[in-house]
């Protein structure tokens, strides 16, 4: 069976970074998608802002970043991308009301993400599915909660 594509959402790292159950789910879930997780440019760009000094840097992009990027995974959003992601928040102004300009940046990075994703074949893992849920009703993707059993 071909493995499927992941990519998993800045919320997973956290989670896993700060809470032990949500890192042992992390590390086993992780094992066995490995041959198709990916990483979001935009994932690896929340998570570096999040870093504090340059330790902390270069602590995400040894043990982080380096590995996909090593590996040719790092999913960068598309020109097609960037259009949906304009698309997306006009016609979330029409159907629901949307604020622009309060609207999480957290938010705008997700219909990046998700977009990416479409584009690429790949299931999003976050625990964010009400705002992955707002995104469907404009454009259709996969997501899911962490973690789906592969086997």
């Amino acid at each position: 069976m071909k493995s499927r594509k992941f990519v998993l959402d800045t919320n997973c790292f956290i989670d896993a970074s700060r809470i032990p159950k949500a890192r042992e789910a992390y590390e086993v879930f992780c094992a066995e998608a490995a041959p198709g997780l990916h990483l979001s440019a935009v994932v690896a760009a929340e998570l570096r802002a999040g870093t504090t000094n340059a330790r902390e840097r270069r602590t995400f992009e040894e043990l982080v970043l380096a590995p996909y990027v090593r590996r040719n995974r790092v999913l960068t959003p598309s020109a097609r991308s960037w259009e949906a992601l304009g698309t997306t928040l006009s016609m979330l102004q029409e159907q629901e009301g949307l604020v622009l300009a309060q609207t999480p940046k957290s938010f705008i990075f997700d219909i990046l993400v998700a977009h990416s994703c479409r584009e690429t074949g790949a299931i999003l893992v976050s625990r964010n599915t009400k705002d992955l849920a707002r995104i469907a009703t404009v454009f259709s993707f996969e997501y899911v909660e962490p973690y789906p059993a592969l086997k």
